[in-house]
């Protein structure tokens, strides 16, 4: 192998590649897609001397562990199997996904074929950031996509996508991300001047009565087993532009299908995007009632909130509209019904 990265890197690369395959290595580009000590993750590109590419991906993390990756192996199954282009898994010759030690990290590690596809985008920006036709154009094949997932109501798994709502994607979290974060816009509104307390009081009050009008009802919702990760950096076309498929499936997991479609979507998409599911996928009665809770749980108090109210700064008239913002999602009626049908 090459000298991409150290020797002693490329020396642990050259005895986990050799788990998997009889082939031998000659260069390794490393990607570190880490997120904190605790979540370290690489993707090794590795080109063997026969001329093939594969990936390993070799993590240190609670949320992969063999059952997961044969988890996320078979949701890829899934997806093929309605047509759409998704790199496989590939477990090693014993067909299995083994503990390595890898940097000083007792790790998991699992291969993956080299995709045939480009990806849309970089990482840091969101399907949502192509502009004009395009960005038309994917959502709706990524709309249509998800509902026909929806539509399998694929069963096989308990394990939560990382967008999962009243339950954690992983032993490391203490509670659900959407409680997470209204919790730190409560903190943020709080500190604000007491001209404001009245408001945020009662956007606190209304947004804790919806989401437990929500948890009685949430748990009768149709699941199935989404990808669970659609940014720009997973989405798949070809040279022409056309939508082929998706990868990288480790937060993957089952959910709700209004839960994975409303939290991939701003407030403005949302109505398309139930109208295009609604030609793959038929929602039932409860998805129909449950559609606005589900909204004023996810919209008023997400990141984008916390975002405007720290912009905003000591602007009073700037707070106000964010708080007001914050206000409508939760009261205003919006027919999603409609859309729906």
């Amino acid at each position: 192998m090459d000298d991409t990265g150290n020797a002693a890197a490329n020396e642990s690369i050259n005895g986990i590649f050799s788990l998997f395959f009889d082939e031998a290595p000659i260069s390794a580009e490393i990607i570190d897609t880490s997120r904190g000590e605790s979540d370290f993750r690489n993707a090794v590109i590795v080109t063997s001397k026969e001329g093939a590419k594969y990936v390993l991906k070799i993590a240190s993390n609670d949320f992969t562990f063999p059952e997961k990756i044969a988890m996320w192996q078979k949701t890829i199954e899934e997806y093929r199997d309605l047509g759409y282009y998704c790199p496989r898994i590939i477990a090693d010759k014993q067909g299995l996904f083994p503990k390595v030690k890898y940097q000083d990290r007792d790790c998991y590690a699992f291969a993956e074929e080299y995709s045939k596809y480009k990806t849309l985008g970089s990482p840091d920006r969101s399907a949502q950031d192509v502009p004009g036709e395009e960005y038309d154009k994917y959502l709706k094949d990524i709309w249509r996509m998800t509902a026909r997932i929806a539509s399998k109501r694929l069963d096989y798994t308990d394990f939560p996508s990382a967008y999962c709502l009243f339950e954690t994607f992983c032993p490391s979290d203490k509670i659900d991300e959407v409680l997470a974060c209204a919790l730190r816009w409560k903190e943020l509104a709080e500190s604000l001047p007491k001209e404001f307390a009245e408001q945020v009081q009662r956007i606190w009050r209304l947004w804790n009565e919806n989401r437990e009008m929500l948890k009685k009802i949430y748990p009768a919702l149709p699941t199935s087993v989404f990808q669970a990760d659609l940014n720009r950096s997973n989405l798949l076309i070809d040279e022409e532009g056309n939508f082929k498929g998706v990868l990288d499936f480790n937060i993957c997991g089952k959910d709700v299908f209004l839960n994975y479609l409303m939290r991939d979507n701003d407030s403005d998409m949302i109505p398309k995007a139930l109208k295009i599911s609604s030609e793959y996928y038929i929602f039932s009665e409860e998805e129909k009632e449950a559609a606005p809770l589900l909204y004023r749980c996810l919209e008023p108090l997400c990141y984008g909130s916390i975002h405007d109210l720290k912009n905003a700064g000591n602007d009073a008239e700037a707070i106000k509209q964010s708080l007001d913002q914050s206000e409508k999602c939760l009261t205003e009626h919006i027919d999603f019904k409609s859309f729906m049908q």
